[in-house]
């Protein structure tokens, strides 16, 4: 157990894991985006090189699905992570009922994807949906076809129920934050007649903002990659506004049975997954370095 080699050993089984479920399936999956590999016979592929990339990036469908991907993040990412911290404010003070008020925001995270998409797809009816009812009662025009089949509206309704889902895993993980911020600062900030957005500005959001930043990153990687939701929902449409890569990556993959095509947009999201978490970094480091 004293061997400088111990470490390794511990991390062993945990590497392994890794080269065998990641490593190796990404390894397949680079070689695979080079050739053209039919769904139904796999076994026989073609080396292409980089035509499947080049028709990937020349397709003006593939440029509206890497631009509703971007509002896709973008929304999902500021949407939790705002809405989240609003949350852990408010459940950070004292009130009755705050315990129960802990105990019922976790719901929404709590529930299966799939069960939150088939009940935001009923409420979202176009006949018998409460949602769109209620709208139609206030005098706001959804059209005939509903929300989920209207191209202004779809993208906007999975936003909601994607940060609906997601905005309690942030609260909870915040508001944990919340509770290591000295209360002896925050009560000499009062003293000196600071207001809450004062003491919100100089004494919690130096506390909370690595993990603020580290919640961001993995909203992020979470939204790039989900798939259930937006799927089971509208499928990618109306008329591709909803479809991010996912989805057009499982589109190649069984519809359209180009697997070569498909790996190649998943390599796609694998480099911008990539950019994300290096630009996290710097980031995170620049505001090290400012800090001390």
């Amino acid at each position: 157990m004293g061997s400088r080699w111990t470490p390794y050993v511990f991390l062993l089984p945990a590497a392994a894991y890794i080269f065998v479920f990641q490593a190796i399936p990404l390894l397949q999956e680079v070689y695979l985006s080079f050739t053209r590999t039919n769904l139904l016979n796999p076994t026989r592929s073609e080396w292409i090189g980089f035509d499947n990339y080049t028709r990937v990036f020349a397709s003006s469908d593939f440029q509206q699905t890497l631009g509703t991907t971007a509002v896709y993040v973008i929304a999902c990412v500021v949407g939790a992570v705002g809405s989240g911290l609003v949350v852990a404010l408010l459940l950070n003070g004292s009130f009755p009922g705050r315990g129960i008020a802990r105990a019922l925001v976790t719901v929404p995270w709590a529930a299966p994807g799939i069960a939150t998409a088939l009940i935001a797809t009923w409420m979202l009816n176009a006949q018998y949906g409460i949602i769109t009812r209620a709208l139609r009662a206030i005098g706001v025009d959804v059209g005939e076809s509903g929300i989920l089949d209207n191209p202004d509206l779809a993208l906007p309704a999975i936003l909601l129920t994607t940060i609906w889902q997601l905005f309690p895993f942030v609260a909870v993980v915040l508001l944990s934050a919340l509770q290591s911020v000295p209360t002896e600062l925050v009560e000499a900030a009062e003293m000196d007649g600071a207001n809450r957005l004062w003491v919100f500005r100089v004494v919690t959001w130096p506390v909370i903002r690595p993990t603020v930043g580290l919640i961001a990153l993995l909203m992020t990687i979470w939204s790039l990659r989900r798939f259930e939701l937006i799927w089971l929902m509208t499928r990618g449409g109306p008329l591709g506004t909803t479809r991010t890569l996912v989805i057009d990556l499982y589109s190649q993959a069984f519809d359209s049975k180009q697997l070569g095509a498909a790996a190649a947009i998943g390599m796609v999201g694998v480099v911008i997954a990539m950019i994300v978490v290096v630009g996290s970094r710097l980031v995170t480091r620049a505001a090290e370095k400012d800090t001390a």
